[in-house]
């Protein structure tokens, strides 16, 4: 199957993305594909390094550094339902509790509550714990929730942490959660990209799907050209998750209302080898290859004699040959 695109289309999101800053923005933002609430915060100088969802659609997380590489943070947004409603202070207990009880070395230094004039109430703490390398390393950890969710902001480093000093108090005068906040294209494709990027195609894929109901047909080229990305991205997952049949079904449906594109044509060809269908495999390469001009800005068509679905079939002298004269 062809390639993902990367990281690259996390900045190419306008279309009412909650994530749609770049990785080195000072806006952050995390919301749940399928669940209203957003998490925010204000960090400057900070750039975004990676980034984790779980499958479920319940869990989402980034974590960023400062432009020093002294200090990084971990920030969470999640769903506990089974506990609803919550509490600030029940989010941080769930959550240190059992680091306190794998980590002999973990020693609360602080623990403290804020109530603001918005009304959403912060747990921090503050503790210390030693890694790997035996060296201390500072935490400083602030937790707030509304109904079902729990939002976890922690801050890290090898050198202690002022909590109290400007830039620290800055950040978390902006640290809140929406409640009111719906999710929209930008949050199912964000998680679906994670999904994939970490190997998650099953899960993947819906989440894909998904994005696609949200995307705005506005008839402008980047919405087209993101109905592709997307598109592609549902049926690669599909397909390398083992549903060739869905994934069939996702690129003859987007060939109807969109022919012109060649990677459509190309992933249907992969389906069909992977099925010992070289006939139709061939067809569908030539459909793409004669499109190969309208890929995307950036994007090259895949080469399929280094691509899993073909190689397979190299010792068909007949076929192999074909494969080799399209590139």
């Amino acid at each position: 199957m062809a390639k993902l695109f990367g990281l690259f289309f996390l900045t190419f999101l306008p279309l009412g993305s909650s994530f749609a800053q770049t990785p080195t923005s000072a806006d952050f933002r995390l919301a749940l594909p399928s669940h209203p609430g957003q998490l925010q915060w204000h960090a400057d100088g900070f750039k975004i390094v990676e980034s984790s969802a779980k499958a479920n659609g319940r869990e989402i997380g980034i974590r960023g550094i400062n432009a020093s590489g002294r200090l990084h943070f971990l920030g969470f947004l999640f769903l506990v339902p089974e506990q609803a409603p919550l509490t600030s202070a029940k989010c941080r207990d769930g959550a240190i509790e059992p680091e306190k009880k794998s980590d002999s070395s973990l020693r609360i230094l602080s623990n403290s509550e804020v109530a603001r004039t918005d009304g959403q109430q912060i747990e921090w703490v503050r503790y210390t714990t030693q890694g790997r390398d035996a060296k201390t390393a500072y935490m400083t950890r602030g937790f707030v929730a509304i109904g079902d969710m729990c939002g976890d902001l922690e801050f890290y480093s090898d050198t202690p942490i002022v909590v109290d000093d400007a830039d620290m108090t800055k950040i978390f005068a902006s640290y809140r959660l929406e409640p009111q906040y719906v999710p929209g294209f930008g949050d199912s494709f964000l998680y679906a990209q994670i999904l994939y990027q970490h190997r998650m195609y099953k899960a993947a894929g819906p989440l894909f799907e998904q994005a696609l109901t949200k995307l705005p047909d506005s008839g402008r080229a980047d919405s087209k050209t993101m109905k592709r990305v997307v598109t592609d991205q549902a049926g690669m997952a599909y397909g390398i998750s083992g549903d060739a049949a869905k994934a069939r079904t996702i690129f003859e449906a987007a060939i109807a209302t969109d022919p012109d594109y060649p990677l459509y044509y190309y992933n249907l060809a992969c389906a069909d080898a992977e099925e010992n269908k070289l006939a139709d495999a061939k067809t569908h390469l030539q459909q793409a290859f004669a499109r190969k001009a309208n890929v995307l800005p950036g994007e090259a068509m895949p080469d399929p004699t280094t691509d899993d679905s073909f190689l397979p079939h190299r010792d068909n002298e007949e076929f192999w040959k074909f494969i080799q004269g399209l590139r």
